[in-house]
């Protein structure tokens, strides 16, 4: 699979899951294998705990868009920019709902298999800025708290 249609894929794994919530066109493209990581969440998930997760977060932010930024690739990994914006109107994730609309910088790197299957996704959102933008506290040491 050359690069373009890597990246053509990861636009549309974003559109169909974050933005539309088509999750069962999305399990068809990963891999039995599949992981998701991410700093929302402290544990892998699978397909099905990445299904639940987006669905969660989804319900929670119904106005949600996610918008790519940028979008590179080399081998068979693809890494994107996006910026997910919108309204937490219920509580999620442990996090309270709120009136303001966030804006929340996320980088993700994607890793396909030979056969064109998503095999893992790790995605690190800027969390810092996002409590802040709740009127939550920041945590500037937990570097030094956490081993």
């Amino acid at each position: 699979m050359d690069l373009e249609e890597l990246k053509r894929l990861t636009r549309q794994h974003i559109d169909l899951s974050w933005n539309k919530g088509h999750l069962a066109l999305i399990e068809q493209r990963h891999a039995l294998n599949f992981q998701y990581k991410s700093s929302f969440v402290g544990h892998p998930l699978d397909t099905a705990g990445y299904q639940g997760l987006v669905n969660e977060i989804r319900d929670a932010m119904t106005d949600l868009q996610v918008e790519i930024e940028d979008i590179i690739a080399e081998g068979r990994t693809v890494v994107t920019w996006s910026t997910f914006i919108g309204t937490i109107t219920k509580p999620a994730l442990g996090y309270p709902a709120s009136d303001k609309i966030l804006s929340i910088s996320a980088m993700a790197f994607w890793r396909y298999g030979p056969s064109g299957k998503l095999e893992e996704l790790c995605t690190l959102f800027d969390m810092e800025s996002f409590r802040a933008q709740l009127g939550l506290n920041t945590r500037p040491n937990a570097e030094i708290a956490l081993p």
